[in-house]
Parts: C-alpha cells; sequence; structure tokens
C-alpha cells in the first residue's frame, strides 16, 4: 500500500512538472519575439561596452607643444567615454621612429590614428597601408601627402608672415629699416615649419633686410643656440626661431649675449619660451592651440569610425601672439 502511494506522489510530481513547462512557453509575456529583443538587447550592451582604440602619435614626446596635444586629446576622451586611448611618440624627430610607431598602432589593433607628420613623404607609405587595414587617419598639426578624414593645424604660412610682421615691427620700432636676419628652422622636410619659414619671407619681401641662409637644428634647443650665436657673430639685427627647440635655442644666444637690441621672435609655448619673452630676450612667440588640435584630433577620429561625415575637414586652429606684455596671461 505505502509502495502504491509513493507511485501515486512521484507522478503528480511529474504531472505538475510538464504542466508547468508548457505553461512557460505558452505565457504571453515571454513570446520568441520578445526572447529575440532580449537577446538584441545584451548584443547592444555588449557593443556598448566595446571602445574604439585610439592612438596618437606625435613628432617627439618632449616638447611642451605635444604635451599639450595629449592633454587635449585627453579631455575629449574623457567626455566621450568609449576610448582606448594611447600616446605613441618617438623620443626625438626621427621618420624611423614615427614608422615604427605607425606599425605598432597597427599591430595593437587601432581603429584611429591621429598623427603629426614627422614630414609631408617619409610616413606616406606607412600610413597608406594602416589604411588599406581599415585604419582612420586624422592630421594634427603636420599632414602628410596622403588622404586623411581631417587636419587640424595652424595655418602655417599665414602664421609664419604673422611671425615675419612682428619681426618688422619690432626693428622698425628701434628705428633699424634694414639688416641681416638669421632663421632658425627644424629640417628641410617638416611641412609645418616649411611653411613658417616660407610665410616670415614672404613678409619681409622688398622691406630693405637681408635673409641670410637658412640653418637647420632639428628642432634641439642646444643645436639652434649654437645656429643663432653663429648669427649674433654674423652682426643680425634679428633671428625667427621656426618651433619650440628652435626659439629656445635663440632667445638663449641673445641672453648669452646680453643683446637686447637684437630681435628675437619664436614659434610655440612652453616655460622656457615664456620666461625668454618675459625677460625681454625675445620679442615675442606665435602661440598656437594644441589642446584643440588634441580635443578636436580625437573627436575627429570617432566621428571617422563610425562612418560620420565633418562638414569642415581642414580646420585652421588658429595663433596668438604672446609679447612681454600678455605673456603672464598665457596659460
Amino acid at each position: 500500500m505505502r509502495k502504491k502511494i509513493v507511485e501515486v506522489l512521484l507522478c503528480a510530481v511529474l504531472l505538475v512538472s510538464v504542466l508547468a513547462g508548457c505553461s512557460s512557453q505558452d505565457n504571453p509575456g515571454t513570446t520568441g519575439e520578445d526572447n529575440a529583443n532580449n537577446s538584441a538587447g545584451n548584443v547592444a550592451e555588449q557593443n556598448e561596452g566595446e571602445k574604439y582604440k585610439v592612438i596618437l602619435i606625435t613628432m617627439d614626446s618632449t616638447d611642451q607643444h605635444w604635451v599639450a596635444v595629449d592633454k587635449g586629446a585627453k579631455k575629449a576622451v574623457e567626455e566621450l567615454g568609449n576610448i582606448d586611448y594611447k600616446w605613441m611618440a618617438p623620443d626625438k624627430k626621427d621618420d624611423a621612429q614615427q614608422i615604427e610607431r605607425i606599425n605598432n598602432a597597427v599591430a595593437d589593433g587601432a581603429d584611429a590614428i591621429a598623427i603629426a607628420a614627422t614630414g609631408p613623404d617619409a610616413v606616406v607609405a606607412a600610413l597608406e597601408e594602416a589604411k588599406e587595414k581599415g585604419v582612420k587617419i586624422v592630421y594634427i598639426d603636420s599632414p602628410a601627402n596622403t588622404e586623411a578624414y581631417a587636419t587640424f593645424a595652424t595655418d602655417n604660412e599665414a602664421a609664419g608672415r604673422t611671425a615675419g610682421e612682428q619681426m618688422i615691427k619690432a626693428l622698425e620700432a628701434a628705428g633699424k629699416k634694414d639688416g641681416k636676419i638669421g632663421i632658425v628652422n627644424v629640417n628641410s622636410a617638416t611641412t609645418s615649419t616649411v611653411l613658417r619659414e616660407k610665410g616670415f619671407r614672404e613678409a619681409l619681401e622688398g622691406k630693405g633686410y637681408t635673409l641670410l641662409p637658412v640653418q637647420y637644428g632639428e628642432g634641439d634647443a642646444i643645436k639652434s643656440q649654437d645656429i643663432a650665436d653663429n648669427y649674433i657673430t654674423d652682426g643680425v639685427v634679428g633671428i625667427f626661431g621656426t618651433n619650440e627647440g628652435s626659439t629656445v635655442g635663440v632667445g638663449n644666444a641673445i641672453k648669452a649675449y646680453g643683446q637686447k637690441d637684437i630681435v628675437g621672435v619664436g614659434f610655440d609655448k612652453s616655460d622656457a619660451i615664456l620666461s625668454l619673452v618675459k625677460e625681454g630676450w625675445l620679442y615675442c612667440t606665435i602661440v598656437q592651440n594644441p589642446e584643440t588640435m588634441g580635443y578636436e584630433g580625437i573627436k575627429a577620429a570617432v566621428k571617422a569610425i563610425e562612418g560620420e561625415t565633418i562638414d569642415n575637414p581642414n580646420v585652421d586652429t588658429g595663433v596668438s601672439v604672446v609679447t612681454k606684455d600678455n605673456a603672464d596671461s598665457v596659460q
């Protein structure tokens, strides 16, 4: 008798289990469409958790200009929140090192590269190979001779003219309507500084000054100071430095000789440059907006990855003239 009762109870449990399973399948609140929607929702949540890999590659990692670009990039990364960001830079301006960084970025799975090219041609092959693998390219500060999604840079030729106009203004104020002027550039290949030199020369055309042959210091402050020393020995009335290292070299040379009557005009902003301006060893420096370059460059990189179009692919990020009068207000 007890055995029969147990059998009946087991059958009852089995029947309840079957009915519960049927009830679950027939429940109108959990249809096949709902299950599909739930699955899609899970996928969407996974996709939302994925991050775009964007890598910034600058000319070097030492100039404060590039540190400011990185700062602007990080601000965009913080705002967007869906970016796996890295700053990969050579320890000095070197084509081979920058090509290596590009290749490393591709191997690391970059979705986009924001780059300040060391030269217009040297890195082209590496960038084209990256594009073939689906990597989006955005230029910051200095473009190369291959198409990119967007460019955020100073109009360097116009900025160079501004530097030339400031040189003339200072010289004429000192009663110097003629004399020799030296130019300390980085090299003959970096597009941004070549264009600055071009604009500077344009401003000086027909003004009675003699422009000495340009000398290259590779953006190194010590090499640039040696060049500026030679210009001073040659009796120049002014010297133009085309980037941060060049400008520091020019200012230090003028300071070492104690000749504030030599007009030093520079480019870029650093603690050293601002000190030289405040002390009067440099008349002025042309300051770019590197944080804007980095910020807008990263935002554009994400748009490129997502397949969006951009209204203006070539953005002039602008410059300002910093003299002794306004140097204290510069951040």
